[in-house]
């Protein structure tokens, strides 16, 4: 019979599992990542960890959500402290920081290394499709913040902010030296276009 736990052990072995799952995620990767390794350093028998997550990768994308929130709040933060006064170049200069931050977070280290490709393979397809929906949802959010018109390319701008993290990733190879000026020229481009639509 399993072992059962007060709300308050709960709470702890799960923030304990997210603490080491971030860890072993940004040092070890997905791949060598193991659901040993993360019982043994939370100390936690194995059946407690099933008790709380179905699969490790679960675990893992759980943690790259909850990086993935933090970082969007921040962003939404931002633009609501810009009071209706919105411009081409203070909305690129909030999104700039929020691409850099997620750089500097290392999480899309996990992208050159096929990682990433690798957690999303093992996770359910519903899991995957909310995710990606959520992009949308954000362009949706940050065009009410600031009370932008509407526009017919959501999921078009969506997609093309993503693709900025996929640009990112290959930065080495598209040329370091300019990549930041290319990168804010970019988003320059598309903040044009969620301001101004079509």
């Amino acid at each position: 019979m399993p072992k059962t736990y007060s709300d308050d052990e709960r709470s702890y072995i799960k923030k304990r599992l997210k603490e080491e799952a971030t860890y072993c995620l940004l040092n070890y990767g997905v791949k060598r990542t193991t659901v040993d390794d993360l019982i043994d350093r939370v100390k936690i028998p194995k059946g407690t960890f099933y008790l709380f997550y179905k699969t490790k990768e679960l675990l893992l994308f759980e943690v790259l959500q909850d990086q993935h929130d933090m970082l969007e709040k921040q962003l939404l933060d931002e633009m609501r402290g810009l009071q209706g006064k919105v411009s081409v170049d203070g909305l690129t200069n909030i999104l700039y920081r929020y691409y850099k931050s997620v750089d500097d977070s290392g999480v899309l280290k996990l992208l050159t290394t096929g990682e990433i490709e690798l957690l999303y393979r093992k996770l359910p397809q519903e899991i995957m499709q909310k995710h990606f929906g959520h992009d949308s949802d954000l362009v949706k959010d940050v065009m009410n913040i600031l009370s932008l018109p509407g526009n017919d390319n959501i999921d078009a701008l969506s997609t093309a902010l993503r693709n900025l993290f996929i640009a990112m990733v290959y930065k080495r190879g598209v040329g370091e030296k300019y990549f930041d000026e290319a990168l804010k020229l970019t988003i320059k481009g598309l903040v044009i276009q969620l301001i101004h639509g079509k």
